[in-house]
């Protein structure tokens, strides 16, 4: 398809390259006609520069975004944080992740360009000197580098220095847009505690910044393979017809994690596995599994939809039976012996902190009445993995005998999330052979076999719908406060209930979470 003189007009504008250039960007494929979406001239200041967040994830996502050409040339990056920190000393910081942990290859032009823009502002959450500085800095910026008053200001702070960076944001006059301009907000997870904190860490933010400016970060709603749920599901006419309780026996949404909790005791004992994943990550895939299909994909029509899920779900009528808990033990990982949670360093010897947790849970509308969704997560398992699995029923007549089909299982479609993205559908086939015997088999796609170029990391694609203010992949507060009230009677529950159940580092969990599933006819997925 021939490029029209709007689109090339549109792409020099942008500094973009037309078809007779080539391409401008090397990362893309050239035979994509789509002109991608690009961040206007704007500056990203970036709370808590020297945490593992940042390092890790945050700066590699913002030379990766420019490596793509999807930041403008005057764009700027302004760390804070409690550092006796130069310009350069930042810019060198930056440097440093990015050669270890970006995605994209480094390119010395990019990084120049980008290091261009790089400022460091030093001080305390509390230091209203600072926070003038800062101020002014952020003026002198949009004198000499363009960016029109246009910024972001991004939160990777423990939850509870959020009230007093947005105090000074308000004193500062920095949450305030001039008429032309924006001013935007970014919040990391955990979204409070349980319903009363998220509701008052709602009211802090939303007495600075209106809820159109909140964004609040779910990491997971910007990996790939989780937005394909809704491609897979409303792209397709081979699903959406069976994607009912009058075809799906089952859902499983599992995200297992290998690792302990390393080097975050602070922050990870007293939350707990429901809390820290549970209440966010797999009620949100969840939510986008059992959703009925927008009328678009705009950000409330989206938002609509899961709310509704959301609103619907029903706990189990014993929590007791319907839900499982537990804590790791000493035991081997990869080979390895690894202590268990109460021998990790910085953790209380008597702490009753979940670091596994599994609820069956029910979606009371007509498409999904009587199917339970099996939600588990925990530390220590026997590998990482996140999926979604849906389950479909038996067929209701088999004409073949039992020896046909003795290990033949159920039909199920497996959306990967992580480590190795893609979708499984597994089905009967037969066995080659003179006889009739079938047996499960599995077609699979794979992102990185499929498609040119490697998927983005989730944070590129948040970072960049943060700086074009396109909210559809973060959650809104209702979503927010509706997760928390599934979740908060099942903390009560587990609170009045003892210590968790212990479970060997290495192994799938507790006893008790094989037992709610089992007590159903069904059984967890091995993996």
């Amino acid at each position: 398809m021939s490029e029209t003189s709007e689109e090339r007009d549109l792409a020099a504008a942008l500094g973009l390259a037309t078809d007779e250039e080539g391409p401008a960007n090397p990362l893309r494929d050239p035979r994509d006609k789509r002109l991608p979406r690009v961040a206007g001239p704007c500056v990203l200041v970036l709370f808590g520069v020297t945490g593992d967040l940042a390092k890790k994830k945050l700066l590699p996502a913002i030379y990766d975004l420019g490596n793509r050409g999807l930041l403008p040339p005057g764009f700027s990056l302004v760390g804070f944080a409690r550092r006796d920190w130069a310009h350069e000393d930042f810019a060198q910081v930056t440097y440093e992740s990015v050669k270890e942990h970006a995605r994209t290859p480094f390119r010395e032009e990019v990084w120049r360009q980008i290091a261009e823009g790089i400022h460091f502002c030093p001080g305390e959450f509390s230091d209203d000197g600072a926070f003038d500085v800062l101020a002014m800095m952020l003026k002198e910026i949009d004198e000499t580098r363009g960016t029109g008053g246009n910024y972001a200001f991004y939160l990777s702070v423990p939850p509870k220095f959020f009230p007093v960076v947005v105090e000074q944001l308000k004193r500062t006059n920095l949450a305030n847009a001039p008429e032309g301009a924006w001013r935007r907000v970014v919040i990391e997870k955990p979204f409070g505690r349980d319903l009363k904190t998220a509701r008052e860490l709602n009211a802090i933010t939303s007495a600075v910044f209106p809820e159109k400016s909140v964004f609040r970060i779910d990491h997971y709603l910007g990996k790939e393979t989780v937005q394909n749920i809704l491609a897979l599901r409303f792209a397709n006419t081979l699903y959406e017809p069976i994607w009912n309780r009058g075809y799906v026996d089952h859902v499983q949404i599992t995200m297992a994690e290998d690792i302990g909790i390393g080097g975050r005791a602070g922050y990870y004992d007293g939350i707990g596995a429901a809390r820290d994943v549970i209440q966010n990550h797999l009620l949100q895939l969840l939510a986008l599994v059992a959703m009925e299909d927008p009328t678009s994909f705009d950000a409330d029509s989206l938002r609509r939809e899961k709310e509704k899920v959301l609103r619907s779900v029903r706990l189990p009528a014993d929590l007791s039976l319907g839900t499982a808990r537990g804590q790791y033990t000493a035991g081997w990982q990869g080979g390895e012996p690894v202590v268990g949670y109460l021998e990790e360093e910085g953790i209380s010897p008597d702490s009753i902190t979940d670091t596994y947790a599994a609820v069956r849970l029910e979606v009371a509308n007509r498409r999904w009445a009587g199917v339970p969704f099996y939600l588990r997560t925990g530390k220590r398992l026997g590998r990482r993995v996140t999926e979604v699995a849906v389950v479909f029923q038996r067929a209701p007549h088999l004409p073949f005998s039992s020896t046909d089909t003795e290990i033949l299982g159920q039909n199920a479609l497996v959306i990967r999330v992580q480590p190795d993205e893609g979708i499984t559908v597994r089905f009967g086939s037969k066995v080659p052979g003179t006889a009739m015997e079938v047996r499960d088999v599995s077609m699979d796609f794979a992102y990185g076999e499929s498609f040119m170029e490697s998927s983005p990391e989730a944070y590129e694609r948040l970072l960049l719908d943060v700086l074009i203010g396109d909210p559809p992949l973060f959650p809104h507060q209702a979503e927010v406060e509706l997760s928390w009230k599934i979740l908060d009677p099942i903390e009560e529950h587990w609170a009045a209930s003892g210590r968790p159940e212990g479970y060997p580092a290495g192994t799938w969990g507790p006893p008790s979470a094989d037992a709610m599933i089992t007590r159903d006819g069904r059984v967890w997925r091995r993996l």
